[in-house]
């Protein structure tokens, strides 16, 4: 089966970074660049999964996965938080938002493929 990945990063060359290593995978590829847009492509778009970065201008990655989980179409999306902060609260708030999985960046390719099998 072929999965789709909606990609949410305010930063274009990361973005465009996973793009190139998912897609050589085989997984299609949505992407949004901020938290508004992230909600409004997973209604739109309805990926398999979403890789979420936390840090974002417009409404950053843990109240976008807050409110991926209260909604009842979305609460059950898999949900990856790929963030550069690596501290333990950080990871913590993150899994308390709802994320199945966080991960931090740089993570290899054949990590995230391999994390985003295990919540697909």
């Amino acid at each position: 089966m072929d999965w789709s990945i909606l990609i949410v990063d305010d930063e274009e060359m990361t973005r465009s970074m996973l793009r190139m290593m998912l897609q050589l995978d085989g997984f299609a590829i949505y992407e949004a660049d901020g938290g508004f847009q992230a909600l409004e492509a997973i209604q739109t778009e309805k990926p398999d999964a979403v890789l979420l970065d936390v840090m974002m201008p417009d409404l950053d990655g843990i109240e976008t996965c807050k409110r991926i989980r209260q909604n009842p179409s979305t609460a059950n999306l898999p949900v990856i938080i790929l963030s550069g902060k690596a501290h333990p609260e950080a990871i913590e708030a993150g899994l308390q938002a709802g994320a199945n999985l966080y991960l931090t960046k740089p993570t290899p390719r054949k990590k995230l493929v391999e994390a985003l099998h295990s919540v697909l």
